[in-house]
């Protein structure tokens, strides 16, 4: 694999990192440690400027080249947060904070990324200026929207930006991108039905409000089925099933239901919110109940910008070889805040036969260092050639 040889001689220093960041798990806006480490790195590098508390307790890290003809700006980011998991690997440097684990990856996400910028401080090879993000909080923290919202993109004046992800079942170091969308919008309902409870032997005098919010299980499924066009990606996902009561002859007062609902598209989104709203008050109406719909709105869709993402496999094909078209990922991710903001490209880079990611057995794979490594320093290299 034709990786920049400067990293196969820093994998064992990376690699370090990367497991130290392991040992050391941090969950959303917690990563004060984390932070504190990459802002040390940083500074060791002597990165040009370096800012925290972006985000809260996001950094960012500014590397100038050896020229500015053009005023060229790329952002990279990464990802520090760990997860509420506690760790099955058995390894000998398995977390040390019970109930918290790196199982996304982002422990090599983080350690790439100061890689890459430990290469780029050296060589300077490049035309133009590097922004290095680390965000806290992508597991459901929002922490790509707090820095956006920190003013960041305006700050540095980042042109483009460029993100990448670790993924279990595909090849150690290979590539795979698509343009357009590419992880879903994210989004979570929380209904609370009212009827009226009472003894389970006189159903007769209640409102069965167990009746009813299992009428809307089913129902909520005819939005993806009936009411989005075929072609359309759409998951409705009802995942809690909550009574007022345990008893096993008692009608509940109440039932709480929760769920989520994935999308590709603004259009399909509005149309989820819109059904699931009038499902849930016809379903209640229906049984002389009410239903309480709260539609939370959480990371919308991450969609790729085409220049860039052709630009970004054009690099994996010359690190890697190949560079794959990704398949589609109902999962959220929270670089869309950033790629909403300014166009850049988010692709998937392999972490071989190995756990998924979330799960407690799931480690990064370190060989994959050198290949996600080389694509950064690439990306900067060939989009901002030295003069």
């Amino acid at each position: 694999m034709p990786v920049k040889n400067r990293f196969a001689e820093l994998q064992t220093e990376i690699t370090e990192w990367r497991r130290d960041l392991h040992e050391n798990p941090e969950i959303l806006f917690e990563t004060h440690r984390t932070s504190a480490l990459v802002a040390d790195k940083l500074k060791e590098f002597g990165c040009d400027e370096i800012v925290t508390g972006i985000g809260r307790t996001g950094v960012v890290g500014v590397i100038k080249g050896k020229s500015d003809s053009t005023g060229k700006v790329i952002g990279l980011r990464a990802d520090m947060d760990a997860l509420p998991i506690l760790e099955a690997t058995g390894l000998d440097y398995a977390s040390k904070t019970e109930g918290a684990m790196h199982a996304c990856g982002h422990d090599g996400h983080t350690a790439m990324l100061l890689g890459a910028a430990k290469y780029l401080s050296e060589t300077r090879n490049f035309d133009g200026t590097v922004v290095v993000i680390f965000q806290p909080a992508e597991e459901g923290g929002g922490g790509g929207r707090e820095m956006c919202e920190d003013g960041m993109m305006d700050r540095w004046n980042i042109q483009e930006v460029y993100g990448m992800h670790n993924w279990p079942g595909k090849p150690v170091g290979s590539f795979a991108i698509r343009p357009g969308a590419f992880f879903a919008a994210t989004d979570q309902f929380e209904i609370a039905f009212e009827g009226l409870g009472g003894h389970a032997a006189m159903p007769q005098k209640t409102v069965d409000t167990t009746v009813m919010a299992a009428q809307a299980v089913m129902a909520l499924q005819t939005i993806s089925s009936r009411n989005a066009d075929p072609v359309d990606q759409l998951v409705v996902s009802v995942t809690s099933f909550q009574t007022s009561s345990n008893a096993f002859n008692v009608i509940p007062q109440t039932v709480q239901l929760k769920g989520t609902v994935r999308t590709m598209s603004g259009e399909m989104r509005d149309l989820a919110e819109k059904r699931l709203k009038e499902i849930c008050a016809g379903v209640a109406a229906t049984f002389g109940g009410a239903a309480d719909v709260n539609y939370i709105r959480g990371y919308p869709a991450m969609v790729n910008h085409e220049e860039q993402t052709e630009f970004a496999a054009e690099v994996a094909r010359k690190v890697s070889g190949n560079c794959e078209h990704a398949d589609l990922v109902m999962g959220g991710e929270d670089f869309a805040f950033m790629l909403e903001e300014r166009p850049g490209a988010y692709i998937l880079v392999g972490n071989g036969d190995t756990a998924a990611v979330h799960h407690p057995e799931y480690n990064f794979n370190d060989e994959a260092i050198p290949a996600g490594c080389s694509w950064w320093a690439e990306i900067v290299e060939q989009r901002m050639p030295a003069a």
